[in-house]
């Protein structure tokens, strides 16, 4: 055994018509340093440790897929001082729990010596998670597309432009997973799943083209977005902001409540100060990134 450190991105997720299956690698990133030692031990740093309360119970996505790893190699885990720089902010869609699977994963899997392939780690990524928009591309990297089920995935991945900047508009409150989908309807009609299925066509040519008529009409969406938009305060000022700004288009990130604006380089600056006012008008306070597309994803530093 030896101490590993595993550098994991935070994610985007969905992308507008894209639920469930597409995803984007961030260059904003957790760490987690496993070291061997007597006892089983966690600590907290990094710049969104406040407040944060973590343990080693099989409820720490982190810890509980370090001991998965090991239940499927059938090998005891050993015990491990857990060192946790969390900057990725959780409950806030941007991938926090898939940066803690695929984290226990690659953490568990070189300790034990590297007896899992690639593909077997994200398999197991995936059965953890539920689903793979979030935990491909945060161990890929890049925009990746997920197509399949059962262990039998196809994943392809887009050629994200450089001049589509991402901006990332993370407010100050919360948003479970569970609340997000709760107001997703369990049907849906045949015109709303035909708009989808040529959005996210259009939404891969324009990532890949920076083509901002196309961006424009490619990132509306009729499956998540309308249904989660009532869960976020004041979303329709900070979309008609980002609109106003030049932006290509706002989506909620993930389950959300963080907003994702896509937007040419010579327009990004001002349209993440046009979403930090139009959501401080609203009486809410937000951190606004201006964040690159990861290209490596999870790896391993040490």
């Amino acid at each position: 055994m030896k101490q590993v450190t595993v550098k994991v991105p935070a994610t985007t997720a969905n992308i507008g018509p894209g639920f469930d299956c597409l995803g984007a690698a961030l260059s904003l990133y957790n760490r987690f340093k496993f070291t061997p030692a007597e006892e089983n031990t966690i600590e907290i740093t990094g710049s969104q440790s406040q407040g944060v309360f973590l343990d080693l119970s099989p409820n720490n996505l982190l810890y509980h897929s370090f001991l998965k790893l090991y239940r499927h190699i059938d090998h005891f885990a050993p015990t491990v001082k857990i060192s946790v720089e969390i900057n990725v902010p959780l409950a806030r869609g941007l991938g926090s729990s898939a940066t803690a699977i695929v984290g226990g994963l690659l953490a568990g899997n070189a300790m034990a010596g590297n007896p899992l392939t690639p593909k077997e780690i994200r398999n197991l990524a995936i059965s953890i998670e539920g689903h793979p928009d979030n935990v491909v591309p945060t161990l890929l990297g890049n925009c990746q597309l997920s197509v399949g089920g059962d262990g039998n995935w196809q994943i392809s991945q887009i050629d994200w432009h450089s001049d589509v900047i991402p901006i990332l508009a993370i407010p100050e409150f919360k948003l479970s997973t569970e609340k997000a989908r709760a107001v997703l309807p369990s049907q849906y009609s045949r015109q709303d799943a035909i708009f989808n299925m040529s959005h996210i066509a259009l939404l891969i040519k324009g990532l890949e083209s920076a083509n901002p008529k196309w961006l424009k009409e490619a990132l509306q969406d009729r499956l998540h977005q309308p249904y989660r938009q009532s869960l976020i305060q004041g979303y329709e000022n900070v979309y008609n902001a980002a609109i106003e700004a030049k932006a290509h288009g706002l989506v909620i990130s993930g389950a959300g409540p963080t907003l994702l604006a896509l937007a040419s380089p010579s327009y990004s600056d001002n349209v993440a100060k046009s979403i930090e006012q139009a959501w401080l008008s609203q009486g809410v306070k937000s951190q606004v990134l201006t964040l690159a597309i990861d290209r490596e994803g999870a790896k391993i530093e040490s």
